[in-house]
């Protein structure tokens, strides 16, 4: 991939996953009424805390809060940059 991010402490980046386009009954949802996901991909990691190890790893699909991390564009690409305790599942 050759991200040139490498997240500090505990945090980690999450690329989102792609918002619904349409709802299950084929209805088209316009992007200004589309929910911000809430699942994603982690593509980096830091190296955790000195007691407290991260327990995701890359490639980890993983749900979090609606409102966690700080998001940021790379190369076109938009991430988001969050504390291992923002992520509340490995799914």
């Amino acid at each position: 991939m050759g991200l040139n991010i490498k997240p500090l402490a505990d945090r980690v980046l999450v690329e989102p996953a792609a918002a619904e386009t349409t709802t299950a009954s084929g209805i088209i949802i316009p992007d200004n009424a589309k929910e911000k996901p809430q699942k994603g991909t982690v593509v980096a990691i830091g190296n955790g805390k000195k007691d407290e190890p991260l327990t995701v790893k890359v490639g980890d699909t993983v749900l979090y809060g609606k409102y966690s991390g700080t998001e940021l564009k790379f190369e076109g690409k938009d991430y988001l940059m969050m504390r291992e305790a923002d992520i509340m599942a490995i799914i």
